[in-house]
């Protein structure tokens, strides 16, 4: 029986280097196809780790593509409605002249109609021929007709109302409690302006995205930009289409982490800690906190070999959790869309397992001796 024992000993010990059952890999087996005598300078990847004096370095280098999308910041309009091709005017003229031109039979009032305004941003009037009015604000057109009127009706008084066409109008296609087509009411009608008409952002979606088609290009930011930083409330122009949707960049978490699982980012920036706070921290039991790790994947365009970016496709932070420093860099190191938060092993797991298992071995060993 005691042969048998050491024989299921050595097993055990013969196991423990490599077919061990763990959940995660160890720090050093992860960095172990690391090549070379400086950290930043690897062949497979480049290790980096995340310490107060490299952040700055870090922070300076090109950041992978996050979509591409610029965003205006606001220039403020004077408040005014502007005349636009496509829009329609109604013209009424008063007049106090008996039998003039415009009234006769005792009327006071000529209805001229609605009339549209031709792309050349013209319309067409009796007695006056065609009158640019496109690019004024419906007073300034109406003072306009008004004195073309005079030379044939002196007492002439016009009345001009403005009821907006396409290219006066904004469209607020989805993400919103009423989504539809909005008529601007002046050049100063900013996004946020444009989301309260359309009963507000709908509810539940993750971290709201803006997205602005405008003359074939789209622009982007986050609604919570323009509730931060009035500055970024972009006033609309006509034609404008506003599309509010979730934000659906996310980042992994594996390896003896709280959680194995895709995270979406709840709002436009992420720092290491928070990602940890997301994924409900690394295991007690098993994590080395010495060894979290965030690997991303940087496009050729990014490598520099200067220092003034990374030196390699694929990068390897080491974040140390055990040092003030670690803790405070890991607050300041920005997560990308794409990152992997990978919590390594700590080896203290491993010689746990060999002692469960040898315990076990020897429970099963006083069992059967006890039998006999």
């Amino acid at each position: 029986m005691i042969a048998r024992i050491f024989a299921l000993v050595s097993v055990v010990l013969l196991a423990s280097c490599d077919g061990l059952p763990r959940g995660a890999a160890l720090q050093s087996e992860v960095l172990k196809s690391a090549t070379g005598d400086h950290p930043d300078t690897q062949g497979d990847f480049a290790v980096a780790p995340v310490t107060r004096a490299a952040l700055p370095r870090y922070a300076a280098w090109p950041t992978p593509q996050l979509g591409g999308l610029a965003w205006m910041p606001r220039q403020k309009q004077p408040a005014n409605r502007i005349i636009a091709p496509g829009d329609t005017v109604s013209v009424r003229i008063w007049s106090s002249e008996e039998n003039g031109l415009l009234t006769s039979g005792g009327q006071k009032l000529a209805d001229l109609g609605d009339v549209r305004v031709a792309p050349t941003g013209r319309i067409f009037l009796p007695y006056i021929d065609e009158i640019k009015i496109s690019g004024m604000s419906p007073e300034h057109a109406r003072r306009v007709i008004q004195d073309r009127y005079s030379a044939v009706a002196p007492s002439a008084q016009v009345m001009l109302s403005l009821a907006e066409g396409r290219k006066n109008t904004v469209s607020l296609v989805g993400g919103v409690g009423a989504p539809g087509s909005y008529p601007m009411p002046d050049t100063d009608f900013t996004i946020l302006a444009l989301l309260s008409q359309g009963g507000g952002v709908a509810q539940g979606l993750n971290n709201p995205q803006i997205r602005l088609h405008r003359h074939g290009r789209i622009y982007g930011t986050s609604v919570d930009n323009l509730y931060a930083r009035p500055a970024n409330d972009t006033t609309q122009r006509g034609g404008d289409k506003v599309i509010v949707q979730a934000d659906t960049r996310a980042f992994l978490s594996l390896g003896a982490a709280g959680q194995e699982a895709r995270h979406l980012f709840p709002k436009d920036h992420l720092t290491a800690i928070e990602a940890l706070s997301i994924i409900g921290g690394v295991s007690d039991f098993r994590a080395d906190p010495k060894g979290v790790l965030i690997l991303r994947h940087y496009p050729a365009r990014s490598v520099r070999k200067n220092g003034q970016g990374p030196d390699n496709l694929r990068m390897v932070f080491t974040i140390d959790l055990t040092t003030a420093d670690g803790l405070f860099s890991a607050g300041k190191f920005r997560i990308l869309p794409g990152d992997l938060v990978y919590a390594t092993e700590a080896p203290v797991t491993a010689a746990r397992t060999i002692l469960g298992l040898l315990g076990s071995a020897f429970g099963v060993y006083n069992v059967a001796t006890q039998g006999n």
